[in-house]
């Protein structure tokens, strides 16, 4: 007899994605959940439309903002990480404060997905100060990769 797993509630996950180069068209702020229109952000929006609380917890790596909510209003840039000394800067100057957050507020996640660019692991080197509170870290080192992130939004009950 199988039995179907239960689905991870939504604060046991966190989805990280990198930004991309094709974003919106847009004057004034907007959500980076709608700003960003590759990688897999599209994607992921369109998953979670109708979920809010899923989608709260998706945060997109940013090579300009750091680690972004969906929800937090931005405008349009142009910036790339393009050297490892990009990276670590961005992880000094604001992702390791936001990784820490992440896990300093209960209940803490205890499984990441995350889907980036291999340099952008770089800026996401706080996550091995946390992995004793994790039980699964995967992670795909291809921003376009929805379909391997999917199986493991399918795999935590999330699709």
């Amino acid at each position: 007899m199988t039995t179907t797993p239960v689905p991870l509630a939504p604060e046991q996950g966190l989805i990280i994605v990198n930004c991309s180069r094709k974003k919106l068209t847009a004057r004034v702020p907007v959500p980076a959940w709608e700003l960003y229109q590759g990688a897999c952000v599209p994607q992921l929006r369109d998953q979670f439309a109708d979920t809010p609380a899923y989608r709260a917890r998706v945060r997109i790596l940013s090579a300009e903002h750091g680690l972004l909510h969906p929800d937090e209003l931005i405008g349009p840039y142009d910036r790339r990480m393009q050297t490892a000394a990009e990276a670590v800067d961005l992880h000094t100057r604001s992702v390791s404060a936001c990784l820490d957050a992440e896990f300093d507020t209960a209940p803490t996640p205890r499984h990441v997905l995350i889907i980036v660019e291999p340099l952008y692991l770089l800026a996401l080197q706080r996550l091995h100060d946390h992995l004793d509170q994790l039980t699964q870290i995967v992670i795909i080192p291809n921003p376009k990769a929805w379909a391997e992130g999917l199986a493991v939004l399918r795999q935590w009950g999330w699709a």
